[in-house]
C-alpha cells in the first residue's frame, strides 16, 4: 500500500498581482481589435483617466513603462550632472539608482524611526551648495513629513521629487498625493496599490519638466507622443536631449485603465481594511512596534513592523514555517557597495533595517489569514511558538 503523501503548505504570499477576468479582457481588445501594441491612444486615455482621478490638467501626466522610469526621467529634468540629491537611505534601490542614472549624486539621509520617511532634520544637515532635489519616499504609502519637506526646498531653492511607488491613492492633509506638489512619481508594476502590468507615471505641474519627460521616454523624439496619440508615427524630426526607450505600451495602458476603476471602491478599501485588521490584532502583542500611519489618509501598499530584541529573524523564520511569506523592506542603499558600502553611518536606518519585517498585504488575502498570522506572530513573541 502507497504512503500518504504530506499536503504541501499553501503559501501566503507578502505580495502578488490582482487582476481578473476585466483585465484580460481589456487586454484582448487591445491584441485582437487595436492591433496596435506600442504607444498610442489607449495610453493616452489613461493619462487622461489618472488626470481626472488626481484632478488636475492631462497634460500634467506622463506614463512610463517603469516607476524607475518615472524617477530617473523626473531626475533628469530637475538636475544636472554632480548636482547632490537627498534621499532617504530606507527605500528600494531603484531611488538611488534612477539619481546616479541621471548623473547625479544619491546624498543618504536617516528616517524618522516612528514612520521610516525622510527625516527632516537629518536632510537639512546635509544640504550642500551642491544639492539641487530632495525625494522623499512614502514609505508603506506613508507621505511622513511632506509639509516640512516642502519648507526645506522651499528654502534651499530646492526641487521635490515625490516617490510616490508606494503612496497611490494616499493623502496628505485632505489632497491625493499627485494632486498637488512639485514632481511626484508613482510605480504601476504588479505589486502596487494599482499595477498596469509594468508601468509609472510621472505627475507634474511644470510644464517644461512634463514636456522633457513626455520627449525622454521616445528616445528624446521632440512631439512624438502626439503624433504617436494620433495613430501617426515621426519621420522627420530633432533631438536635443537624452532619451530613452520608456514609453508604456497601450497593453499595459488598458490593464492600468480597468485597475484604476476598480481603485476606489474595491482595491484601496481592501488595503486598508487589512491593514486597520492587522493593527489591531497586532497592537497588543509584546515585543514589536507598528508604525505609525493614518489609515483615514494612507492606502497602505506593505504591512512593516518592527520587531524588537533581536527577534526578528527567528519570527521570519517560524512564519515561513508555517506558510507565511515575509519580507524585508528594504536593505539601506549606503550599505550597497555602489553607494558607498557602509562609509556613511545611520544608526536609525540601520536599526531599522534589523528589525522590519513586512507581513502579507493584497488584496488576495482574507481577514482569517491576517487573524492567522497575528496568532501565530503572538504565539512566538510570547514564547508559545518556540
Amino acid at each position: 500500500m502507497a504512503e500518504a503523501k504530506e499536503k504541501p503548505v499553501q503559501m501566503i504570499r507578502v505580495s502578488r498581482s490582482f487582476v481578473g477576468q476585466a483585465e484580460a479582457e481589456a487586454v484582448s481588445r487591445v491584441l485582437l481589435e487595436d492591433g496596435y501594441l506600442g504607444m498610442g491612444r489607449e495610453v493616452q486615455r489613461f493619462e487622461q483617466q489618472l488626470a481626472e482621478y488626481f484632478e488636475v490638467p492631462a497634460d500634467w501626466v506622463v506614463c512610463v513603462n517603469t516607476g524607475t522610469a518615472a524617477l530617473h526621467l523626473a531626475v533628469q529634468a530637475a538636475t544636472r550632472p554632480g548636482d547632490e540629491v537627498l534621499v532617504q537611505s530606507l527605500t528600494y534601490v531603484a531611488s538611488f539608482q534612477a539619481i546616479s542614472g541621471a548623473g547625479a549624486v544619491p546624498v543618504a539621509c536617516e528616517v524618522a524611526a516612528s514612520t521610516a520617511t525622510l527625516d527632516v532634520n537629518d536632510a537639512l544637515k546635509r544640504v550642500t551648495p551642491r544639492t539641487r532635489a530632495v525625494m522623499p519616499v512614502h514609505y508603506a504609502g506613508n507621505p511622513g513629513e511632506l509639509e516640512e519637506i516642502y519648507h526645506l526646498a522651499r528654502r534651499h531653492n530646492l526641487r521635490v521629487i515625490e516617490d510616490a511607488a508606494h503612496a497611490f491613492g494616499s493623502r496628505h492633509r485632505g489632497r491625493k498625493i499627485g494632486s498637488f506638489g512639485d514632481i511626484v512619481c508613482f510605480s504601476f508594476d504588479g505589486i502596487k496599490n494599482i499595477t498596469s502590468g509594468e508601468g509609472g507615471a510621472v505627475v507634474t505641474s511644470d510644464a517644461r519638466v512634463a514636456q522633457q519627460a513626455r520627449d525622454a521616454r521616445l528616445l528624446g523624439v521632440e512631439k512624438d507622443s502626439s503624433r504617436r496619440y494620433a495613430g501617426q508615427r515621426s519621420w522627420e524630426f530633432d533631438v536635443r536631449h537624452q532619451g530613452y526607450r520608456y514609453h508604456m505600451s497601450n497593453i499595459f495602458a488598458a490593464i492600468g485603465q480597468v485597475q484604476l476603476q476598480r481603485f476606489p471602491k474595491e482595491l484601496a478599501p481592501r488595503r486598508v481594511a487589512l491593514a486597520r485588521l492587522y493593527r489591531e490584532r497586532l497592537a497588543p502583542v509584546p515585543g514589536l512596534r507598528l508604525l505609525e500611519a493614518d489609515l483615514e489618509e494612507v492606502v497602505p501598499h506593505i504591512q512593516p513592523l518592527r520587531v524588537l530584541a533581536g527577534r526578528r529573524d527567528g519570527l521570519r523564520e517560524f512564519l515561513g514555517s508555517h506558510g507565511i511569506e515575509t519580507g524585508i523592506h528594504y536593505k539601506p542603499n549606503h550599505l550597497l557597495s555602489f553607494f558607498g558600502g557602509g562609509r556613511v553611518k545611520l544608526p536609525v536606518t540601520e536599526q531599522l533595517y534589523r528589525e522590519l519585517l513586512t507581513l502579507p498585504l493584497h488584496p488576495q488575502v482574507s481577514a482569517d489569514d491576517v487573524n492567522d498570522i497575528c496568532d501565530l506572530v503572538g504565539a512566538y513573541l510570547e514564547g508559545r511558538g518556540q
